[in-house]
């Protein structure tokens, strides 16, 4: 008897429900919220020129291959996860769905973080408690982490329509908060101010790192476009659609964070990369108690999408699990993981060392399942192969050893590019680490092309 793992069910065209504007609105909802900002205000260490013109190039890069892949969840109605059965195995895919999981659960719990620090900030200035970094202030995020829990369960409480939902209601609040800020910001500072302003030598961080850090934030969002892709209506919605809004959501809202982050030292006179999260700035230029509610709110539509895909990962890692129960499990699992900056150095190293983690990870991984869909198998996946065991993506004992090669290189090529010094000052390690793995995939594959 031919023995199989649980089937796999593509979403069918007829039972697809988000439009354009869903799709428009997820996308600038998974970017237009304070990671976003936060990570403005990180490279804001490169200085103003070099952070936005990476920023433009790397977004851009990135979301290209979020549409690629967008284009992969349309065609089959599968999430990303179970399409990487393909290229790494109906057994291999279990590994990158768990980086998914270790990623997205990553996200969630720093977009957690950082809309903790905007509860414990509006605890200070309505009750007067100590705030994050005095003594006794980790009461106000241990407090802000169990608020911002709840609006997570609630988020994701219905599966995608209610992730659908909180996107649709976030994307009119986020709007409104960006055009607001933008006003304030540049009512503060001129352009001019905050591109001759130069960061400290000591912490000025290179354009390569800058690309790495973007990378890593980016790619990341790669690895869920399926995941969302599938439920499109449209090809335009899934595609070009997701890359605007993707694309929008980054640009507006890093840019601002950029903007603020500079902003602020200029004012100061002190830069402090650690003091880059949106609450610390908001409250230092002034914007008050409604801008960092609506902080709060715009991190909830984020992490329905981190939270969307950590629960799709696990669904393809445990194939009994179904999704609800997985985001449930992945979203107390987030709370949990969203404590460790409080016993961490400070939330910067800790988040550094995350964004290294990512960038090393799924950058090879990216390029070897888009290898595989395009150039290897011609946009032509067997779905009925998904879960046949030997069958056509069954491989060595359910693992393509090819493809794990070409990862593990890709991880040592990331590595050893890091000691490169015109790599680690120019244009970083990611996208390099990319092109080998995906090169070596494709010399690796050539005869198994389908026909």
């Amino acid at each position: 008897m031919n023995k199989s793992f649980p089937p796999v069910h593509p979403i069918p065209n007829t039972a697809r429900s988000a439009n354009r504007w869903d799709m428009f609105a997820t996308w600038i909802g998974a970017n237009a919220n304070n990671g976003t900002w936060y990570i403005g205000g990180v490279i804001a260490a490169a200085g103003m020129y070099t952070a936005s013109t990476t920023l433009i190039i790397v977004g851009v890069l990135s979301y290209i291959l979020l549409a690629l892949t967008s284009i992969m969840g349309y065609n089959t109605g599968l999430p990303t996860m179970v399409l990487t059965r393909a290229s790494f195995g109906i057994r291999g895919s279990a590994l990158p769905s768990l980086i998914n999981i270790i990623q997205f659960v990553g996200w969630a719990a720093s977009n957690t973080f950082i809309a903790a620090i905007s509860v414990s900030t509006i605890f200070q200035t309505i009750f007067g408690w100590p705030k994050f970094g005095q003594p006794g202030g980790q009461w106000g995020i241990i407090i802000g982490i169990g608020i911002m829990s709840i609006l997570h369960i609630l988020s994701i409480s219905l599966g995608e329509k209610s992730v659908r939902l909180i996107e649709r209601i976030g994307i009119i609040l986020v709007i409104i908060l960006v055009a607001w800020e933008s006003m304030v910001i540049f009512k503060t500072i001129s352009l001019h101010a905050l591109f001759s302003w130069q960061p400290p030598t000591n912490i000025k961080i290179s354009s390569g790192a800058t690309v790495d850090i973007l990378a890593a934030f980016n790619l990341a969002w790669v690895t869920a476009a399926a995941d969302f892709s599938r439920f499109s209506k449209t090809k335009s919605g899934a595609t070009t659609l997701s890359f605007f809004g993707a694309s929008l959501g980054l640009f507006w809202f890093a840019f601002i964070g950029l903007a603020a982050t500079i902003a602020t030292a200029v004012t100061l006179q002190h830069f402090d990369p650690n003091n880059s999260d949106p609450s610390t700035i908001a409250i230092k230029l002034g914007l008050g108690i409604l801008a960092l509610l609506v902080i709060i709110i715009t991190s909830t539509t984020a992490n329905a999408v981190n939270l969307m895909a950590a629960g799709t990962a696990l669904t393809n890692l445990y194939h009994k699990i179904n999704l609800k129960p997985a985001l449930w499990i992945v979203t107390l699992l987030a709370t949990v993981v969203s404590f460790i900056p409080l016993i961490a150095a400070n939330f910067l190293t800790t988040f550094t060392a995350f964004l290294d983690f990512i960038g090393m990870m799924l950058g090879p991984e990216i390029a070897i399942f888009l290898i595989d869909y395009y150039l290897i198998q011609h946009n032509n996946y067997q779905i009925a192969e998904f879960s046949k065991i030997n069958g056509q993506y069954w491989y060595q004992n359910g693992i393509n050893w090819r493809a794990f090669a070409a990862w593990v290189v890709g991880l040592i090529s990331y590595w050893g590019l890091g000691y490169i010094a015109f790599i680690k000052e120019s244009i970083g390690a990611t996208f390099v680490a990319m092109l080998i793995s995906a090169v070596l995939y494709y010399l690796l594959s050539m005869n198994q092309k389908s026909k």
